[in-house]
């Protein structure tokens, strides 16, 4: 079956220093049927605004994935990431960064690009292990990585050099132009979803535009 999730159908929150387009229930946005879709719960397409951010703040037990389409990021954590001699916590276009939050963690997310927005998708996964130790973990995929294809960029094992997650789950990102095309076999045993960022794409003779998404299943 295919669901088609039209963008404007989106929830969205308009803070002025921040535009985040909602998915799936969130925050001050609810609908019963949009809950998520398996382990996935959130999918947050988020712009903020140069010199603002999300202060210091906690999550617990969720598997969450940030990943930066233009712009830059600055993430900073009780993890001691961000901090001197750690990772610096920049997450930039390409770069795909877990932060498993576990038995607790504090956080910080602010726009480091210069006198632009940055735009990035921030998904949140249920795990499939309560209360395990917080960890964070980043990469960078270029272009040539998700050129025509979709590249595995995070999986629960860490396989084809992605990002581990501690969740049932995969995620795949690519980059398609003109008559480029891929293809994909789902196990029927499986949910896909498919969230289409930016122009326009057919997945199985349905058109999507930019912010819609398919759910296959």
């Amino acid at each position: 079956m295919l669901t088609l999730r039209k963008s404007a159908d989106r929830g969205l929150a308009d803070h002025g220093w921040l535009k985040s387009f909602h998915s799936f229930s969130f925050a001050d946005y609810h609908d019963p049927a949009h809950m998520g879709v398996g382990n996935l719960r959130v999918i947050n397409e988020d712009r903020i605004a140069p010199g603002t951010g999300f202060g210091a703040h906690g999550h617990r037990d969720m598997e969450i994935v940030s990943y930066v389409l233009d712009g830059a990021l600055a993430h900073k954590d009780s993890m001691g990431n961000g901090a001197a001699g750690r990772h610096d916590g920049v997450i930039r276009p390409g770069d795909v960064q877990r932060m498993s939050a576990g038995t607790g963690v504090q956080h910080s997310e602010f726009n480091h690009a210069t006198g632009q927005p940055t735009h990035f998708l921030q998904i949140w996964l249920l795990p499939s292990q309560r209360g395990i130790e917080p960890g964070y973990e980043q990469k960078h995929f270029d272009v040539a990585s998700k050129r025509g294809r979709l590249a595995l960029v995070a999986s629960n094992d860490g396989r084809a050099g992605s990002v581990t997650v501690h969740a049932d789950a995969a995620l795949r990102a690519g980059l398609f132009d003109g008559d480029e095309r891929a293809e994909l076999t789902i196990d029927p045993a499986r949910i896909a979803y498919v969230h289409l960022v930016r122009g326009a794409l057919r997945v199985n003779d349905r058109q999507l535009h930019a912010g819609d998404a398919l759910r296959l299943d």
